[in-house]
């Protein structure tokens, strides 16, 4: 008689063992016709699922958290039976939930060509109608192998046969189709109705190079067409904000294949480069950080040591000696910093001390995966390590997480979410050390006031972290900043300091990064504003365009009196059309458009104009260098309208 408890509360008693489905019929059928799923004493389960004892039940509707999971899932597996139809020879292997979608790799002879996916979107339409009954089986691990074989699925059979043998394998079908799954997925196909066909790329076979290459095709789905065509509206505007695409248009960086991950920069692009780095720079110092800076190449030894030859060593580059010495470009910082605070004696009064690097480090990643500025394998970090007595960890933790957010707000990002990532499995130090380190940055968290969600098992390899998760303009999520605590680094590397009593202390290490990488934050940064960068970021600043050659020598007078008060200009003389001119520097996203003719010059004044198109009116040279004075010294906060 298991008794079902629902969200508002009320309980229903059962003389035998209920449905999902006959749940949710016993509440209405309302309910019952828009049911997709179940939500089981938290568990997610198809509404033929039994319930056999007392349990919590959610109905999944499509206003339900994880309805569009679900959605996704069985979407994928719609995309699948439909490719089958129509291309019967083709392999399936697998096909899971991803962001915003869903994707699924086949095996075929043939590329797919955008017509087939027309084709192949139209079937998915035609047996969404049909409103084919999901049914879910189960088999034993060998029995479902010989199943999969007999149908000429080798990938499949080799997925299960890879599975422990006592495991019982679940089978989902719709129709004469079958695929194996865990589910849950929704109880017909006609519940799957707003979905679209995005691309089809390649993709190895569990993901191995050495492996057969697969083609995804990739798609979306929704629980409704608003939402979908709100979607599509978002890709449009993230394909016109590619910061790559940008980037070209406005002559900041290149890559090429000679160099892959990494960024040649343009004189235009290193200027926002090390704008960035100014204003880190300024802001660490007044919060205390000494800048430091350590070598980018050293012993195997240093990472043995440190751990991250284990955890990192397939990621790191390396170089052999003639004496077979075998070094390691860094990954990253902290094992130098470490190195930096061992010099001389470190007391309990010199504590805090606050070391902060601009460092290079580099890291394998695979070609693949490489994404112009967001994803590289040289790239620079704004990394700081403190160095602290364990009564410091709380103080030191919530100063760095305003520092933090405060820089955030500086660039425009108001909406930071901040995640609490734990112990991962894989992981040095006992687990008396990360109670300690969870339970110090937790108290952190509280006393400055921060909002958190769990990413279990998230944490680095050495200590926990809070991570600060930016949204942009556009409604995206970038993981930038982390504030990790770290126990177990000071000690594996033999650092301490003297105590109140002269005796010897491991001190706490707590790693900071804000930008996280400069070059991907850059990248952010661009997408974010759509190439339009905040004044004090832009490469250029102002651009002088001259009506007519009588107004050159007034202009270049008028440059050197920008230049001279610390503003990046250019200036344009050619003969062409001032509407041309504007136009141009326009589209270069130049933030202030100064124009000049005969009025201007007889007067001394300037036309100013932003690149939105606003008109400012006609100002002195003095009155607008004081404007942007003002702009300018409020380092990132806008203070004129674009």
């Amino acid at each position: 008689m298991p008794v079902i408890t629902l969200p508002d509360g009320s309980q229903r008693i059962f003389q035998a063992p209920v449905t999902v489905a006959e749940v949710a019929a016993g509440v209405g059928a309302g309910l019952a016709k828009a049911a997709l799923a179940g939500k089981v004493s938290g568990k997610l389960v198809d509404t033929s699922f039994k319930i056999r004892e007392d349990a919590r039940l959610e109905i999944v509707t499509e206003k339900h958290p994880d309805a569009l999971e679900v959605i996704r899932h069985s979407t994928a597996h719609l995309l699948a039976q439909a490719v089958q139809s129509l291309f019967p020879d083709v392999q399936v292997t697998i096909g899971p939930v991803i962001e915003d979608g869903f994707y699924y790799d086949f095996s075929y002879k043939r590329p797919f060509s955008p017509e087939d996916l027309t084709a192949i979107e139209e079937k998915m339409r035609e047996l969404s109608a049909a409103n084919l009954t999901v049914s879910r089986r189960e088999m034993s691990r060998d029995d479902a192998v010989d199943f999969f074989k007999n149908l000429g699925e080798q990938y499949k059979a080799e997925i299960i046969a890879s599975i422990p043998s006592n495991e019982v394998i679940s089978l989902y079908g719709q129709g004469d189709w079958v695929d194996l799954c865990r589910g849950p997925h929704v109880p017909t196909t006609g519940k799957l109705k707003v979905f679209k066909l995005m691309k089809v790329a390649g993709a190895y076979w569990r993901g191995d190079s050495r492996n057969e290459m697969l083609q995804r095709i990739y798609g979306t789905a929704w629980t409704n067409a608003k939402d979908l065509e709100n979607y599509l509206t978002r890709l449009e505007e993230v394909e016109k904000r590619d910061h790559r695409k940008i980037g070209r248009e406005l002559d900041l960086f290149h890559m090429q294949e000679e160099a892959p991950g990494a960024v040649f920069w343009h004189p235009r692009g290193w200027s926002v480069f090390q704008s960035l780095i100014g204003y880190m720079r300024e802001k660490q110092q007044a919060a205390g950080f000494q800048e430091v800076n350590g070598p980018e190449l050293m012993d195997r030894s240093l990472w043995e040591a440190s751990g991250h030859w284990e955890k990192f060593g397939e990621n790191m580059f390396t170089t052999q000696t003639p004496d077979e010495r075998v070094f390691a470009i860094k990954p990253m910082n902290c094992p130098g910093h470490v190195q930096i605070f061992k010099q001389g004696l470190r007391s309990y009064r010199d504590l805090p001390i606050r070391y902060a690097e601009f460092g290079k480090v580099h890291r394998y990643e695979p070609s693949g995966a490489l994404h112009g500025l967001m994803r590289v394998r040289a790239f620079t970090q704004d990394d700081a390590h403190i160095f602290v007595s364990p009564e410091q960890i709380t103080e030191e933790s919530v100063a760095v997480s305003r520092l933090i957010l405060d820089i955030y707000r500086d660039f425009g990002f108001d909406d930071v979410r901040i995640k609490f990532s734990d112990r991962p499995a894989k992981r040095v130090g006992s687990d008396g050390i990360w109670d300690k380190a969870e339970a110090a940055l937790k108290e952190a968290a509280r006393v400055a006031d921060i909002d958190f969600t769990f990413n279990q098992g998230e944490g680095a390899f050495y200590g926990p972290k809070l991570e600060f998760v930016l949204r942009d303009a556009i409604g995206r999520d970038w993981q930038c900043g982390t504030l990790q605590v770290d126990l177990n680094l000071p000690e594996r590397l033999g650092a301490y300091f003297i105590d109140l009593h002269s005796q010897k202390q491991i001190p706490v290490m707590l790693h900071r990064a804000i930008f996280g990488s400069l070059e991907r934050f850059l990248g952010i940064l661009i997408e974010h504003h759509a190439g339009r960068l905040p004044t004090w970021l832009a490469p250029v600043q102002v651009v002088l365009l001259g009506i007519t050659d009588r107004a050159d020598a007034y202009l270049c007078e008028v440059a050197v009196f920008l230049k001279n008060h610390g503003v990046r200009v250019d200036i344009d003389l050619r003969n062409e059309k001032i509407g041309f001119k504007i136009r141009e520097h326009t589209l270069q996203r130049v933030p202030y458009l100064v124009v000049a003719g005969d009025k201007e010059v007889a007067a001394k004044f300037l036309s100013v104009r932003t690149r939105s198109g606003k008109d400012l009116g006609r100002m002195s040279p003095q009155t607008f260098v004081e404007r942007l004075r003002v702009e300018l010294e409020s380092r990132g906060r806008r203070v004129l309208e674009d």
